[in-house]
C-alpha cells in the first residue's frame, strides 16, 4: 500500500498538515496513523469517578486520539512568537505569525466563529506589573474553550475522513529509509510513502527519540517545567482575565535568580489530571458555555529547569517528581497556601475549612515533601509578586494543586524546513521540540504540508 504522504500522529500538527495538503491539491493519497482513538471513542474510564489515581490503560485517552492531547484542553490559541515555542527561528517571525492567524481563520471557519479574540497588549496593565517587576507577554489569545475546542475537532474530522484515509489504534513500531521514500511497519500492516511526517506531539517523545537514534539523527536534550497549579476565587484575577483572560506573567526570583510563570489560565475553570506515561499530574479547563462555569479561576506557575553535563534525561526528572506525588497521594495532592508557608499538612479537616472550594477531587498533603525545596521557594515567592497586581493571590484558602509538569521532547535537529538530514522526513509539532503550543504545532503542520504540495 504505497501513498504521497504518511503522517504519523492525528494530533494538532497532523491533523493541520493532513487540513493543508488537501487544499494543496485534492488527489494528493495521505494516509495519517494514529496511536488512539477516533474522537468519538475518546473517553478517559475514569472520569467522573471518584478514583484518584490512573488505572494505566494500554493507550491514554487524554493525551492519544484525534486531537490529540489537545483536545481534552481548554482550547486555548496563542498567536505570538513570545512563547509557546520556537517555530519563528526556523520558518521567519512574520511567516510564523501568519501561519498562526491562517491556522485561526481555519479553527473559525470549522465552528470556532464568535469566539472572543484577546490582546495582552494592555499597556495599564503591563505597567502595572513592570512597577512590581513582573513582565506581562504580548500575544493574541483566541479562547474556544474545551467544549466548542471538541466541535471544532469534529468538523474537522467531518471534512477530512473522505479525503484522507486515518488509521485509529495502530501503533507505528518501525520506519526504514529507502531510496524512493519510507518503509513503514505498523501493528496492523506494512506501507510505503514518498514523504513522512512525524507528528506524535508529547505523548510521543520515547518513541521519536528512538526512531531518531535509529537513524542516525542527532536530538538535544531539552528543559522540562515544574510547578504548581493554583485555584482561587475568579474575583481575585477578573480584574485581568475579564480584559486580557490569558495573562502570561513572567518573573525573576530574588532568592535565586530562576525563572516562574504563569501558564494556562482559565477564568470561571476547574482542575482537572492529566496523564503523562502512566503518571497523574494536574492540568486545568475552561468552558465557553456559561452554564458550565465555576466560581474559581485556575493558573499554573512553573519553574523552568535546564541541565547541564553530565546530566542529560530531563524529562525523567520531571516523572520522578510526579512518581513521587502519586507515591504520597495516590494521585494529585492540594495544599492550602496558608498551611504551605506555615509548614502544616493540609488534611480533611483544613480543607473543608477553606474559602475556595476545590473543584478536583484530590488529596489534602504536603507539597514541600514533593516538591524540591528550589522550586517551591520559587513558587512562594510568586505568588507573593502575583499578590501585588491581584490582591487575594496570596489568601491563606488559596489552593495549590502538585505536581504540574510540563514535559518537553528532545529537539530533533531541523532545518528551516523542519526537515531532517534524511530527505523526505519532516519531524513537527511538539514532537519535534519546535513547538510546546497548539497555534504554533498546528502551524507548523501548515508549513510542512505547503512544501510537499508543492514538491508533489
Amino acid at each position: 500500500m504505497k501513498y504521497d504522504v504518511i503522517i504519523v500522529g492525528a494530533g494538532a500538527s497532523g491533523i493541520f498538515t493532513a487540513y493543508e495538503l488537501t487544499q494543496m491539491n485534492p488527489e494528493i493519497k495521505v494516509l495519517m496513523i494514529e496511536k488512539g482513538h477516533a474522537l468519538n471513542k475518546r473517553r478517559c474510564p475514569i472520569d467522573g469517578k471518584k478514583i484518584k489515581a490512573c488505572i494505566e490503560c494500554s493507550t491514554c485517552n487524554i493525551v492519544n486520539g484525534f486531537g490529540g492531547s489537545g483536545s481534552m484542553s481548554d482550547g486555548k490559541y496563542n498567536i505570538t512568537n513570545n512563547f509557546g515555542g520556537d517555530l519563528f527561528k526556523y520558518v521567519g517571525y512574520n511567516e510564523a505569525l501568519d501561519l498562526m492567524r491562517y491556522v485561526d481563520e481555519v479553527n473559525c471557519k470549522m465552528g470556532g466563529e464568535g469566539a472572543k479574540l484577546y490582546s495582552t497588549a494592555n499597556s495599564q496593565l503591563k505597567t502595572q506589573a513592570l512597577r512590581n517587576d513582573l513582565h506581562l507577554l504580548d500575544a493574541q489569545v483566541r479562547h474556544f474553550g474545551t467544549d466548542r475546542n471538541l466541535v471544532i475537532l469534529s468538523n474537522i474530522y467531518e471534512f477530512l475522513k473522505d479525503k484522507v484515509e486515518i488509521l485509529f489504534d495502530t501503533e507505528v513500531l518501525d520506519i526504514e529509509s529507502k531510496e524512493d521514500g519510507f518503509a513503514i511497519s505498523t501493528s496492523k500492516a506494512e506501507f510505503e510513502g514518498k514523504y513522512l511526517v512525524l507528528a506524535t506531539g508529547r505523548s510521543g517523545s520515547k518513541w521519536i527519540s528512538k526512531i531518531c537514534s535509529k537513524l542516525g539523527i542527532k536530538t538535544q536534550s531539552n528543559r522540562v517545567d515544574i510547578g504548581v497549579r493554583v485555584e482561587l476565587p475568579a474575583a481575585v484575577f477578573a480584574h485581568i482575565t475579564d480584559d486580557v483572560y490569558e495573562s502570561k506573567i513572567v518573573y525573576r526570583t530574588k532568592k535565586y535568580s530562576d525563572v516562574v510563570r504563569t501558564f494556562c489560565m482559565n477564568p470561571y475553570g476547574e482542575v482537572v489530571t492529566e496523564n503523562t506515561n502512566g503518571i497523574m499530574t494536574v492540568n486545568g479547563h475552561s468552558y465557553s458555555d456559561p452554564k458550565l462555569h465555576t466560581e474559581n479561576t485556575n493558573f499554573a506557575l512553573l519553574v523552568s529547569n535546564n541541565f547541564t553535563e553530565p546530566f542529560k534525561d530531563s524529562n525523567e526528572y520531571g516523572e520522578s517528581i510526579a512518581r513521587l506525588s502519586n507515591m504520597l497521594g495516590g494521585g494529585v495532592l492540594v495544599q492550602r497556601f496558608g498551611d504551605l508557608v506555615k509548614g502544616n499538612r493540609t488534611n480533611e479537616h483544613r480543607l473543608a475549612q477553606s474559602f475556595t472550594r476545590p473543584t478536583l477531587n484530590a488529596t489534602p498533603g504536603d507539597l514541600s515533601l514533593v516538591i524540591p525545596k528550589r522550586q517551591l521557594d520559587d513558587i512562594i515567592e510568586m505568588i507573593y509578586a502575583l499578590d501585588k497586581i491581584a490582591p487575594g493571590t496570596a489568601n491563606e484558602s488559596t489552593l495549590l494543586y502538585g505536581v504540574e509538569v510540563k514535559f518537553y521532547n528532545s529537539k530533533v535537529e531541523l532545518d528551516g524546513n523542519l526537515e531532517t538530514k534524511i530527505k523526505g522526513l519532516f519531524a513537527l509539532g511538539d514532537g519535534s521540540g519546535v513547538t510546546h503550543s497548539l497555534s504554533q504545532a498546528s502551524a507548523s503542520g501548515v508549513h510542512v504540508a505547503r512544501l510537499i504540495g508543492k514538491k508533489l
